[in-house]
């Protein structure tokens, strides 16, 4: 099936995630203003656009950590938006963070065992208890993620390609529909880039994820969204396929400044 039949398929279908009309000021600032999109389950969106143009705002907004002035979020078709993290992170959103947050003391497998307790709704204090615990599920999430022979080493002597392979396997852990990363290739070579998005599409297509990321990187950007949306001064000003973003007078003259898109 083709790019553009899929896309036209996935229009007439319930978006997993909508974003409807959402603002949010800050003083006499108006960092997003009535932005609107949707991210289908298959999907990778990218939200791209120059340094300030709102996109950290607008993944708080939708990640719950700040409440819209005006507008919807709505998951499965349910508002979330005002919702604290953990509330919405209870109705199936993973994130992964630009600066990962693990515990580099413990082992790979570790770090996601106790994910996995937290989402079973296991104490902190029994972490030690927890140990032999959903060490098969931990196992399976890390297979997921390449990183089932590195189980057993230290977070803290992993090449930071793989660390952020481990936070994704974290992310997993709370059977989420929707993945929001935020700059997830940040810091990475480009060949560490290209391969951790890769695999991300393919865990989206195999389990049927919505995935909305940012990212700064163009190339991983137009290598591997199906989807984009540029925010620029808080506003959407483009939306589309990545070769329609691309041939945007608007957004070369923005943000893009002579970038070209490579064929696929």
């Amino acid at each position: 099936m083709s790019q553009a039949t899929s896309s036209s398929l996935q229009h007439h279908q319930t978006a997993l995630l909508q974003v409807q009309g959402l603002s949010r000021a800050f003083g006499g600032v108006q960092a997003v203003s009535n932005v609107s999109f949707d991210v289908h389950a298959g999907q990778m969106l990218a939200l791209i656009g120059p340094n300030g143009a709102g996109k950290s705002t607008c993944f708080n907004l939708i990640n719950g950590q700040l409440k819209p002035d005006h507008g919807r979020v709505l998951l499965h078709g349910r508002r979330v938006d005002g919702l604290a993290p953990r509330r919405i992170w209870r109705h199936g959103v993973g994130r992964t963070f630009q600066i990962p947050a693990l515990f580099l003391s413990m082992t790979v497998c570790e770090n996601v065992q106790l994910a996995l307790a937290s989402w079973h709704g296991r104490n902190w204090r029994l972490w030690r208890p927890l140990r032999s615990q959903f060490k098969e599920e931990a196992l399976a999430l890390l297979s997921r993620v390449d990183m089932a022979a590195q189980a057993n080493r230290p977070c803290a002597e992993l090449a930071y390609g793989d660390i952020k392979r481990v936070e994704l396997a974290v992310a997993l852990a709370g059977e989420p529909r929707l993945l929001l990363m935020d700059e997830p290739t940040a810091g990475m070579a480009r060949e560490e880039r290209h391969a951790l998005m890769s695999l991300t599409r393919k865990l989206t297509r195999e389990n049927q994820l919505g995935v909305l990321f940012t990212e700064h990187s163009l190339d991983v950007v137009f290598a591997h969204a199906d989807q984009i949306v540029v925010l620029a001064s808080g506003e959407v000003i483009a939306r589309g396929q990545p070769h329609e973003v691309a041939a945007s007078t608007e957004v070369q003259r923005v943000y893009l400044g002579g970038f070209r898109l490579e064929p696929r």
